[in-house]
């Protein structure tokens, strides 16, 4: 399958170089891109005094325009790549920044290493990195939950998901997928200003994340030395969780470390009362991130090998 074999090269190239400082400084990153031209169209349609009504016809137009246009630029040059391997690699190559592999495993070690050593101001710099929630308002055991469910959900919809459209549906699958996702983490929120603008893109991430959400979880359950427990919290706890996706790599993920996860959080002057994912086990303490590390590695290699079967056949 060619749309796998492209991924094999993408997580390859993504494993040994990530993306370099030196290359983001001088051209950015293919999301930083999205996420441009999702601002624009925030500025230029998204108007103050609009009613709902409106600003959901333009977040509706928003998300059709930039879908559009990741589909139709990951087309064409899908249509230009030569044929046979080289094609193959070529893919790869340009859907390499696609995918956050090393990138989110050096961003939660970030976390762990000062969290580990006590330095709980450069730990909440760290994981405010990867959260939404004001991190100046988590103890020692709040930031390495923050920092777990981020690994979780993350592990999902930046590694996973991405992977899973690239495989299916090439490298145009790979680009509307990572476009979707932008303009949900951009303007899928519940604020004043996004509930209705952002409607139509937290709507199409759901659906998107649907089943990678599901086979992440799978993965986090099958690979830990906990898998009947694991998949007992992600089927007994994932529908609890605010989102109807993240919670199950959260919730398996829980139960493979036996620790608990979600539950009540604060975003600036607001706190969110959640319920608690696995919520008759321990808080997570600093060694748990590492814990989870080892088992991300386990859920990478993994998908690798699951990927690679779909290459060979």
């Amino acid at each position: 399958m060619t749309g796998a074999a492209m991924m094999i090269v993408a997580l390859g190239i993504d494993a040994l170089i990530g993306w370099p400082p030196r290359l983001y400084a001088l051209i950015g990153h293919p999301v930083t891109w999205i996420g441009a031209l999702i601002g624009a169209l925030d500025r230029w349609i998204n108007l103050d005094g609009g009613d709902d009504r409106a600003r959901r016809i333009a977040g509706v137009v928003t998300a059709l325009v930039v879908i559009g246009a990741a589909a139709a630029l990951a087309s064409l040059a899908t249509s230009l790549l030569p044929g046979g391997w080289s094609g193959v690699v070529l893919a790869g190559v340009l859907a390499w920044p696609l995918v956050a592999m090393r990138s989110l495993r050096e961003h939660v070690e970030a976390v762990a290493a000062p969290l580990a050593a006590g330095d709980l101001d450069a730990a909440r710099r760290a994981v405010g990195m990867i959260v939404g929630r004001d991190p100046d308002r988590l103890d020692r055991n709040g930031i390495a939950r923050a920092s777990l469910e981020s690994l979780g959900e993350n592990t999902s919809d930046g590694i996973v998901a991405p992977v899973f459209w690239g495989v299916v549906f090439g490298l145009p699958g790979i680009a509307v997928y990572k476009a979707i996702n932008t303009l949900d983490s951009m303007i899928g929120h519940r604020s004043e200003r996004y509930a209705a603008f952002g409607w139509a893109s937290a709507r199409i991430d759901d659906v998107a994340n649907l089943i990678p959400a599901r086979l992440t979880g799978l993965l986090f359950a099958v690979v830990s030395t906990r898998p009947r427990a694991a998949l007992a919290v992600m089927w007994r706890d994932a529908r609890h969780h605010r989102s109807p996706n993240a919670g199950w790599p959260e919730a398996a993920l829980a139960g493979a470390l036996d620790i608990r996860l979600s539950g009540p959080r604060s975003y600036g002057d607001r706190v969110a009362e959640e319920p608690w994912v696995n919520p008759g086990a321990a808080d997570p303490v600093p060694e748990d991130i590492g814990r989870a590390l080892r088992l991300f590695r386990f859920v990478m290699l993994a998908m690798v090998l699951v990927v690679a079967i779909c290459a060979l056949i």
